[in-house]
């Protein structure tokens, strides 16, 4: 089976999940889940994503993000690349760390955006992990509820509001809603077309948009790539080592250079600039 193909837009709401390459754990103690956490929140912060709900497995983890420009892969790219090169040096290892490409299911707001932010907290009652989502500290939940500050990146407006305009009252009423899901039917009944949780009218929308996705995306790509400035322009002010990198990840990920075309104008081998370009600013 063909894999499913990625819609991209602003404002468009995934249900994201990546898993440990051959099924391996991605996350081996509290310090390997800060860091996915503090450089989720830069991603989120650069790529402008509200995060609505997460939750760290051990060999996976779920995500369920707003995009507020369009920046799904770009973004997913980012982190992914960060944490791998994060856990290797820190576990001495090489390799992949996740298995292949993420997985990406585009969720329709007004019918399925709040079960899907409950089934990612209910995770680890589900795999008897926990008994209840407030014992687990490494979802959205107890942010959420009101048990635990919310991360930065963490955007708890839009799930609370459905319960209440007063925050208490709405986190009770939320806390009330994730048990009444415990045991129920999973979403993922309503799956349609291998990437659409949604409506009738919103899989009728999305669909003539999935199947004109590749040609869509193909101009997409040919227009951005005509109208970005050059790389002598994009490393006309980078006078130190910081400003050089700075300018690569601008670049690879904004501009779509590829890392060969980079390497070639810097001076860098090609697995540098990859490393570059898949490192956090400041790092």
């Amino acid at each position: 089976m063909a894999r499913p193909q990625r819609l991209e837009f602003p404002g468009a709401i995934y249900h994201v999940t990546s898993r440990g390459n051959e099924q391996q754990a991605i996350f081996a103690d509290s310090e390997d889940r800060e860091f996915f956490l503090a450089t989720l929140a830069r991603v989120a912060k650069r790529f402008r994503w509200l995060v609505h709900a997460y939750c760290l497995m051990d060999n996976h983890y779920h995500l369920v993000i707003e995009t507020l420009e369009g920046k799904l892969s770009i973004g997913m790219r980012q982190l992914n690349g960060i944490y791998t090169q994060h856990f290797n040096l820190r576990h001495s290892l090489d390799g992949p760390v996740m298995q292949g490409r993420f997985k990406a299911i585009l969720v329709d707001r007004d019918t399925f955006l709040l079960e899907m932010c409950r089934y990612v907290v209910l995770n680890p009652v589900r795999t008897r992990t926990v008994r209840s989502p407030e014992k687990y500290p490494w979802s959205s939940y107890r942010a959420t509820a009101g048990l635990a500050d919310a991360p930065e990146f963490l955007d708890t407006d839009w799930v609370l509001r459905r319960f209440s305009r007063q925050k208490k009252t709405a986190e009770r009423h939320y806390q009330e809603f994730v048990k009444t899901g415990v045991g129920g039917a999973s979403p993922w009944e309503h799956l349609r077309k291998q990437i659409l949780l949604g409506s009738d009218a919103f899989v009728a929308a999305m669909a003539p948009l999935l199947g004109d996705a590749s040609r869509i995306r193909e101009h997409q790509l040919r227009e951005r790539r005509s109208k970005r400035p050059s790389l002598a322009q994009l490393f006309a002010k980078a006078k130190d080592k910081a400003q050089r990198n700075d300018a690569i990840r601008l670049a690879h990920l904004q501009h779509l250079y590829s890392l060969n075309e980079i390497g070639q104008f810097v001076g860098l081998h090609f697995a540098t600039v990859s490393k570059i370009a898949n490192t956090a600013v400041g790092e």
